[in-house]
């Protein structure tokens, strides 16, 4: 059999055929879709990455408001909350702003010199008897050091309860902490300021304080209403 060379139609040629008119518009239309498209995607992703931070954000206030918006361990309820000035140790009624407190003492409690070993105990603090009606100051240790007086800053260990019932509401001694503060100048309650003032160092004073000069019948903010019993150990004094 002979070879045969076929050829291709004359016509015929490698070279695409030009677009159309119409079909260079459907082109790019596509194109500009697809543009579109593209463009579309990056903006939801901005947009998401966006409120991923702003979530982040939220979340990291949230934490650090609730770290400080915390009431310390000592909520310091002997303190006057309408001083200007309240003493560092002792926050005010108001448990959303509380100041800042000293560390735990090292040796708890701190007992001046010759004190009675009886200050190295926590007391027993039971309710009162009646009706209150003024203060009133009872020396369950006496102490031998120098004699408190107004303007002093006086170191004490104590414990509250309410008069009525015993209740604890405030305790240094579960802290291991001695509280710091001046005396006779409005930077605690006044059943404070006037039952403490005079007292020896050295001594364990009760004082039974009449809601006039505690908090009142309705105090709010966490304070303790009506007549409050202390046990107050007068630790140091300059």
């Amino acid at each position: 059999m002979s070879d045969q060379v076929q050829s291709r139609p004359a016509n015929v040629t490698d070279e695409p055929a030009p677009l159309t008119k119409s079909e260079k518009r459907a082109l790019a239309k596509a194109a500009k879709a697809r543009a579109a498209a593209a463009k579309r995607r990056r903006q939801a992703l901005a947009g998401a990455f966006a409120g991923l931070a702003v979530v982040a954000v939220i979340v990291v206030a949230f934490v650090a408001l609730d770290d400080t918006g915390k009431e310390p361990a000592d909520g310091g309820l002997a303190s006057n909350p309408s001083a200007s000035a309240p003493a560092d140790p002792a926050a005010p009624a108001d448990p959303a702003a509380p100041p800042a407190q000293p560390p735990a003492d090292a040796e708890f409690p701190p007992l001046p010199e010759g004190a009675d070993p009886a200050l190295g105990k926590e007391p027993v603090v039971t309710k009162g008897e009646g009706e209150l009606a003024k203060l009133t100051s009872k020396t369950l240790v006496q102490g031998t050091g120098p004699v408190v007086q107004a303007g002093q800053q006086i170191t004490v260990n104590y414990v509250g309860v309410t008069y009525a019932d015993g209740q604890e509401f405030d305790s240094s001694w579960k802290q291991s902490r001695a509280v710091p503060f001046q005396i006779g100048t409005g930077q605690v309650i006044p059943g404070w300021d006037q039952g403490l003032v005079g007292v020896k160092v050295g001594s364990r004073i009760q004082l039974d304080i009449p809601p006039a000069l505690a908090y009142g019948e309705n105090p709010g903010n966490g304070a303790p209403a009506g007549a409050l019993r202390f046990v107050v150990d007068v630790l140091a004094a300059q």
